[in-house]
């Protein structure tokens, strides 16, 4: 997964780093909040915040994104114990939070229950504001309807479902989709585009020069 960190504390920021590296994720980390937010973008998988950091603090910065309707998983991490702001957490959309000291392997955990629950969830799952998606039917639906698109189209928006929160890369489309033909990445990107125009909402983001992925709306 690709996580974006934030953390003041420089050797607690360094440790977890350190550790999510080491288990096979990808981390860019940061000490201030205004940092955050000029950096931010859907790239990212996974948010773990702290809550009491410089200039935007971790609620602020959920706050905004919400505002963006940017909806990325997040994980809180604080020395705040108040009932008050664990419910805050909570309320403005945050997957897990997780109490100061804690063993860095909770908090991979943590990460492997969310992956887990976003790629196994076979109830329906939301693309935006109106588009779903059922991977058993392998069904896309607009406002509860079912959406007419060809085997190809739809075996595109399966394989970005089944790794929602994501990045689908160009070889991972090759095999699956195009079962391991020398198709070139342009011929790719033609065929998502094709897909994307004849969507109404455009759910689909285009992460340059690795891939694609759909992110799971969640309703705020």
């Amino acid at each position: 997964m690709k996580i974006l960190l934030l953390e003041d504390e420089i050797m607690l920021n360094n440790a977890i780093s350190e550790y999510l590296k080491d288990i096979g994720h990808m981390i860019s980390s940061y000490t201030d909040g205004e940092t955050v937010i000029n950096n931010i973008d859907t790239s990212f998988d996974l948010l773990v915040l702290d809550i009491n950091v410089p200039k935007i603090n971790g609620f602020e910065i959920l706050e905004e994104l919400n505002k963006r309707k940017i909806y990325i998983p997040t994980i809180y991490i604080s020395a705040l114990i108040d009932i008050e702001d664990i419910t805050k957490a909570y309320d403005l959309g945050c997957r897990e939070y997780l109490k100061k000291p804690f063993h860095l392997e909770e908090l991979g955990i943590k990460i492997n229950q969310i992956l887990k629950k976003d790629q196994n969830n076979t109830s329906h799952m939301r693309f935006s504001e109106n588009y779903s998606y059922s991977k058993e039917k392998k069904t896309l639906y607009f406002n509860s309807e079912p959406q007419t698109l060809t085997k190809k189209q739809l075996d595109i928006i399966h394989i970005l479902a089944l790794n929602i929160n994501m990045i689908v890369d160009f070889e991972r489309f090759r095999i699956d989709i195009w079962g391991g033909e020398n198709i070139d990445n342009p011929t790719i990107r033609a065929e998502i585009s094709r897909l994307k125009k004849s969507l109404k909402e455009d759910f689909i983001k285009n992460i340059r020069g690795l891939g694609y992925k759909i992110d799971r709306f969640y309703s705020v």
